[in-house]
């Protein structure tokens, strides 16, 4: 499935959940990622997540796609290289 993960978390967090998406997704911008995920991969990444941030300050979305679809991505403003492969 598709998934897109935004996160809002506070600044001393922020390498921690930088480095638990980059194993998981591609970094498209600041604290945007995304990527295809299996169900098993995502449960994997919610528990990597949920180590990582303090439930009662940071907040993360996700979004999923079910597969075979395809999200529309339009950017607008500064084009950005596209995303690159997982580290």
């Amino acid at each position: 499935m598709h998934v897109v993960v935004v996160y809002d978390t506070a600044a001393e967090r922020n390498p921690q959940i930088l480095r638990t998406c980059r194993l998981y997704l591609h970094h498209v911008q600041r604290s945007v990622f995304e990527g295809q995920l299996s169900p098993a991969q995502l449960k994997r990444f919610e528990r990597a997540v949920k180590d990582v941030i303090d439930d009662g300050y940071d907040h993360v979305l996700v979004y999923t796609f079910p597969p075979g679809a395809v999200p529309q991505r339009l950017a607008w403003g500064i084009t950005k290289p596209e995303p690159s492969d997982i580290l």
